[in-house]
């Protein structure tokens, strides 16, 4: 649909839950929120060939499934082109590391736990308003279309949904690394406005890359915003010691991003 002025009871919602049960409690909860009518598919391969036709502005999805799991339906979407930019939401009790790391990765905007709040189904669904019109960066001393910024993460998947998103702000020249190692390297070539990187990468995870960005005699001042699904208060405490300026948990709502650079910018 278009992105003009979109308003919540605007929102097509693919809704892929095998469970009737859930299903009806899902869709009582977006009732609630004004989105009246939305697509019920109750596995992964049906939900990708219903996308074809009908194409959502937003995919919220059980992690069990039938023929797939909601991390496979998600990788599946982001690997064509015409559902790279489709709003993705997971609904699932499991908390281990293991199985939701995927989803954070694959720029998921919300894992909403079950059962969820109406609070929390409301903030997923202003997420994915924020993800398809965003406001544009305000910023008193730079043009966002100027700000060179070099993104950091051993992810691709995670690497595209930043670039997504800060290209939605407005923002246009980008460069990428795939770790600490290589994103020195490029701070040594070349200025950057903003560095934004992952926390956990092989070679040189984020934490090492902060601390020698700020003992570096180049760019020492130059402003890092973290993007993490990092847990552990002891590795966020010594990230904050190594000079982080702003920290963003994944997964992470737009205008979250958004407020921090104007913040750190």
């Amino acid at each position: 649909m278009s992105t003009e002025n979109i308003a919540i009871s605007d929102l097509l919602v693919m809704l892929v839950e095998p469970s009737s049960t859930q299903q009806r409690i899902v869709r009582q909860r977006l009732s609630e929120l004004g989105i009246k009518d939305s697509i019920v598919i109750e596995n992964g391969t049906d939900a990708l060939r219903e996308m074809i036709s009908q194409q959502p502005d937003l995919v919220i999805s059980a992690l069990y499934l039938p023929d797939m799991t909601g991390t496979e339906l998600v990788y599946a979407m982001r690997e064509e082109e015409m559902f790279q930019n489709t709003a993705f939401v997971l609904v699932s009790s499991e908390t281990r590391i293991h199985y939701l790391e995927p989803i954070r990765q694959a720029g998921a905007l919300a894992i909403l736990p079950k059962p969820f709040t109406n609070e929390e189904l409301r903030v997923a669904i202003t997420a994915t308003l924020d993800f398809l019109t965003p406001d544009p960066l305000q910023l008193a001393n730079y043009d966002p279309e100027s700000i060179e910024v070099l993104i950091v993460d051993d992810s691709t998947l995670s690497r595209k949904h930043v670039r997504r998103i800060l290209s939605s702000l407005g923002m246009e020249r980008f460069t990428e690394a795939t770790d600490g190692t290589e994103a020195m390297a490029l701070l040594q070539q070349r200025y950057f406005d903003l560095v934004v990187t992952d926390y956990n990468m092989p070679n040189m995870d984020g934490r090492e890359l902060i601390d020698q960005i700020r003992r570096s005699d180049t760019q020492p001042s130059i402003p890092v915003l973290m993007v993490t699904s990092e847990r552990n208060k002891n590795n966020l405490a010594a990230i904050q010691q190594a000079g982080v300026s702003a920290i963003c948990d994944k997964p992470f709502e737009p205008g979250t991003i958004k407020r921090l650079i104007e913040q750190i910018l």
